[in-house]
């Protein structure tokens, strides 16, 4: 076995990595829970296609809030109360969604859901990138993709479920609150086990608290290699950009580049189109299957490749690389994507219409569905961490609710129906997958198994940009040093 693999307690790293990790499958559960609802839901409020697509989208609004507020609060309170907050504020909003006696109650608990889906996208990856050790962190992270779209599968299963056991006209007075409530299985476990993970060992060094992140980073590791692995955590970035860690953000040409990155993953990995098949799956396989029963068990299915894919790219991440994997899944979402314009514009028969969904799900969980968390976790230093993810979640949220806002409308229109046969979404988002192909080739450098410390420095080289950074000079000196990697 590994030398470095036995040096680690991995059992405890997965396992409190799990419980951060969570925080993803609240946000594909309470993200996707919508499509098996949404039609009842639009029958009982009397919702127009503007406001079916206002029901689905207003909850990305409630996290564009909760990604702005997140990189404050984590770095407050902390990554471990922050995570506290998050589940609460998932439960919250699955009471009052699953009670709401108007459109307008509903729709303002589920932008507290919304919320909690903007903390939780962005601190949960903080988590698991800054526990991880740096030849793991790869698969850890991707725990947060395994969980939501595991969250994704169960919810699309018991929407299947519920739909089968009711009559339409109990569905719609009672059944889409059912389905809503059963969100509060997760939050309750959530709330649970969250109380025995640590706190994120470099937040605690960033804070000064260096006794607890010494004593989280030794149940990791050895003793020995735990204060190896301190000292180059303390020793990369000052002790004024500690105290002052908020300063340390500003768009010049160190963290400009970053942000590009980060911005560009995040809306690359909405513009493919995935959340479309999560929360309007149904409504968009309606459009081939004909009945809503095999509509939701389609949609199901395509959850399951995501998962399977999902899994197969966490055995994939750290061995080949974040990068050619975000290659290959952009390259083959334009090629499905592009098949399954074509199966919907000529009708062809039976599966043959989802066949490529299927498979553009498998690709998509095996790379973009599960990378750009990881990326995203790990491409920024330490004291600007919390802020730059935030800001990149914001923009991931702010495609999705142009996107998801807009597709009831392109999905409705009379003239595109008629042009496109409801492939025209799909034909749309093989184009963007094909740019994000390009964008990835150009500036994504390659990050794996390469310490958090060291990361930022590759970013620079990718775009030409030579700067001087902290972190270059405390990882030259570990090397010096032979100082072991975390």
């Amino acid at each position: 076995m590994d030398s470095r693999q036995k040096r680690y307690n991995m059992r405890y790293v997965i396992l409190c990595c799990t419980v951060a990790a969570f925080g993803g499958l609240l946000m594909g559960y309470d993200s996707s829970i919508i499509s098996g609802a949404i039609e009842p839901l639009s029958e009982y409020f009397q919702l127009t296609p503007a406001e079916t697509g206002w029901a689905v989208s207003n909850i990305l609004l409630g996290s564009l809030v909760g990604c702005f507020i997140a990189p404050r609060l984590s770095d407050v309170l902390g990554r471990k109360k922050s995570l506290a907050i998050t589940a609460l504020l998932f439960t919250v909003s699955v009471i009052g969604t699953a009670i709401a006696h108007n459109f307008t109650v509903f729709v303002l608990f589920r932008i507290i859901g919304g919320l909690a889906i903007g903390l939780a996208s962005v601190i949960s990856p903080i988590y698991l990138a800054e526990l991880s050790p740096s030849k793991f962190r790869g698969r850890t992270t991707a725990l947060y993709a395994v969980c939501c779209v595991g969250g994704q599968s169960v919810v699309l299963l018991t929407n299947y479920f519920i739909t089968k056991s009711m009559l339409p006209e109990a569905m719609i007075a009672m059944g889409w609150r059912y389905i809503l409530a059963t969100a509060l299985v997760p939050c309750a476990l959530f709330i649970f086990f969250i109380a025995f993970i640590p706190e994120s060992p470099r937040w605690n060094v960033l804070k000064g608290k260096y006794d607890a992140a010494l004593d989280t980073l030794t149940k990791i590791s050895n003793r020995e290699h735990a204060e190896s692995v301190f000292s180059e955590i303390k020793h990369s970035f000052s002790d004024e950009a500690a105290r002052q860690h908020k300063a340390r953000f500003r768009l010049d040409k160190t963290t400009v580049p970053l942000l590009v990155i980060g911005i560009g993953l995040a809306v690359g990995n909405q513009i493919s189109g995935i959340n479309v098949i999560q929360y309007f799956g149904p409504t968009l396989l309606k459009n081939v299957s004909g009945s809503v029963d095999s509509a939701l068990l389609q949609t199901f299915w395509l959850s399951v490749c995501q998962f399977i894919g999902v899994l197969v790219g966490m055995t994939l991440i750290d061995k080949v690389g974040r990068r050619k994997l975000l290659l290959l899944g952009a390259i083959t979402s334009c090629i499905f994507l592009a098949y399954s314009f074509i199966a919907f514009y000529y009708h062809l028969p039976g599966l043959l219409p989802v066949i490529g969904l299927f498979a553009y799900m498998i690709f998509f969980g095996m790379t973009w569905g599960q990378i750009v968390w990881t990326v995203l976790g790990e491409i920024f230093p330490t004291e600007i961490r919390s802020i730059c993810v935030g800001i990149s979640i914001c923009a991931m949220s702010m495609a999705n609710f142009i996107i998801s806002s807009t597709f009831p409308i392109m999905n409705s229109s009379p003239m595109l129906i008629d042009m496109f046969h409801g492939g025209f979404p799909l034909l749309l988002f093989a184009i963007f997958s094909l740019g994000m192909y390009f964008f990835t080739f150009r500036y994504l450098p390659e990050t794996a198994g390469v310490s958090l410390e060291k990361i930022h420095g590759l970013v620079l080289e990718k775009f030409n940009v030579d700067a001087e950074l902290p972190a270059a000079t405390s990882s030259k000196s570990a090397e010096s040093l032979n100082i072991p990697r975390h």
